[in-house]
């Protein structure tokens, strides 16, 4: 593809030279911007060569900026782009970029698990649980009877399971879950032994 200034508008060619078919970069799908400036540059490209070259600055600026609408229009268009300098007639090939390859990053390391405070916090829940529901079997066992501390036991296990069961797979809470259930488990022991 070639990048040409007809008059005062940039005009794309595909290959073929001077005889090649010349199309108007807003026919292209290269976003709006990307034709506006370069009819833009077109413009001030056709000013600054009538003026013959004689601003140095103004023709270095044309070129400069001609190249990267050049090299924005190669990796739109995902092609070479060839471009003749309107003011001074080098002529310079852009090459589209490598496409880059996306590095997949490995998969994070899983955090150690910290069994001793993990432990340390099971183990006082289950301590917690065993007091509480051996206070509460033992109480109602001396206050009324001992059926009555089983079905609270009943109770109290029936109603503190299914909150036991959603948390067993959450990070921090499971640790304490954990010990909750082997807490149950330990009062269940001592409930038997004081309602039989």
């Amino acid at each position: 593809m070639e990048l040409r200034i007809r008059g005062e508008r940039a005009v794309l060619a595909g290959p073929g030279g001077e005889h090649a078919r010349e199309v108007d970069p807003r026919r292209l799908a290269i976003g709006p911007d990307l034709a506006q400036a370069l009819h833009e540059w077109a413009r001030v490209a056709s000013a600054v060569s009538r003026t013959g070259g004689e601003a140095e600055v103004a023709a270095s600026v044309v070129s400069q900026r001609g190249r990267q609408l050049a090299g924005r229009l190669a990796t739109v268009m995902g092609t070479t782009v060839r471009f003749v300098d309107p003011v001074s007639g080098v002529e310079t090939v852009v090459e589209p970029p490598a496409r880059v390859v996306a590095r997949r990053r490995p998969a994070p390391r899983p955090e150690p698990t910290p069994w001793l405070t993990g432990l340390l916090v099971s183990g006082f829940a289950a301590v917690l649980v065993v007091v509480a529901m051996l206070a509460l079997a033992t109480t109602l066992a001396s206050a009324t009877s001992g059926w009555l501390a089983l079905v609270a036991t009943v109770v109290v296990t029936g109603g503190i399971g299914p909150s036991l069961w959603l948390g067993r797979k959450l990070p921090i809470v499971r640790w304490a879950v954990y010990g909750a259930g082997a807490g149950i488990v330990a009062a269940w022991i001592g409930v038997l032994a004081i309602v039989l």
